[in-house]
């Protein structure tokens, strides 16, 4: 059972791999960490401290300590007797591949390697590994500790076997894990993302609605029903008697002309500069830190209620 296994390695400890630490931390497991970074241990240990918190509320598992987290100058060393390492390097190819086929030198032979790589496909860095069939891609959802998402996504070389592990392994420790079949930039949720976006800017250039008001249309509106159901689901309940296929039955029409109606945009630094003061209008003489610890404290509450909640 992989929750034997008691040691993780972290390689990068910005605050995605930071995120990552305190999460197997708090589930029971040694982890240890490196990065060549000036001050990188410091850093890793100040948000630890940060984030524990939180998930002291969502509840600690045996065993779980921030003594356990040790840091590392060799990689070497980090990932010596580790069961899994989750790679949080700069996103950049030429980076990752340097990376990959250091842990794997170092790495014990059934350990699996998993990047955290939020657009690179992992076939275009696996076979940097000599062994580039434990290679796979484990995107989470920032931050790390809180969002329970994790994509699991294998390359060309990855073996079945690896993807079945890492599955079992992220669902052991709380994440709510998907397995991608094929593999796309920007993998799933970060296209579906991508998408709204998209026709989010677009609006604001043309001058239809405002930042804030496109941030109340989806804080108030859809992302009241998203954070609870995704839009499959969603589309059923709104069917009625007759669900999904009723609803597109009588609205197919009308989203499909929607969606050839949608917009382009091509982001330059007036554009730019108008989100960014749309935003900064919007948060007025809020704090963005308190702004951010509030979101997180309703977040822990909501995810608290969809864990007790019985088809959620």
């Amino acid at each position: 059972m992989v929750e034997t296994k008691k040691k993780i390695a972290v390689v990068g400890t910005g605050v995605i791999g930071a995120s990552w630490a305190a999460h197997f931390l708090a589930h029971g497991f040694d982890v240890a960490a490196t990065d060549p970074a000036e001050g990188a241990e410091e850093r890793l240990r100040m948000l630890v401290d940060r984030f524990w918190p939180a998930l002291e509320r969502i509840g600690l598992k045996e065993g779980a300590s921030r003594d356990r987290l040790s840091f590392h100058t060799s990689l070497e060393d980090a990932v010596a007797g580790a069961y899994l390492v989750q790679e949080n390097g700069p996103e950049r190819i030429d980076i990752k591949r340097a990376l990959i086929a250091e842990i794997d030198a170092f790495a014990p032979p059934e350990a699996l390697i998993a990047t955290s790589s939020s657009g690179i496909v992992i076939s275009e860095i696996q076979d940097a590994a000599k062994h580039p069939e434990r290679v796979l891609l484990g995107h989470p959802f920032n931050p790390p500790h809180l969002i329970p998402l994790v994509e699991v996504i294998g390359g060309r070389l990855t073996s079945e076997d690896a993807i079945a592990r890492a599955m079992a392994f992220y669902d052991s420790v709380g994440k709510k894990a998907i397995h991608i079949r094929k593999e796309v930039k920007g993998h799933v949720a970060n296209r579906l993302q991508a998408a709204l976006w998209r026709e989010a800017f677009h609006l604001v250039e043309e001058g239809v609605v405002s930042v804030s008001d496109i941030d109340t249309a989806i804080a108030y509106g859809p992302g009241l029903r998203w954070a609870l159901l995704g839009p499959f689901m969603n589309l059923e309940l709104s069917g009625g008697a007759g669900g999904i296929g009723h609803m597109l039955e009588h609205l197919g029409p009308p989203i499909e002309s929607w969606w050839k109606d949608l917009g382009d945009v091509s982001l330059n630094p007036e554009l730019i500069g108008r989100f960014a003061q749309g935003v900064k209008d919007e948060l007025g003489d809020r704090d963005i830190v308190a702004v951010q610890a509030e979101r997180d404290d309703v977040l822990l509450s909501l995810l608290a209620l969809k864990d007790g909640a019985s088809y959620l």
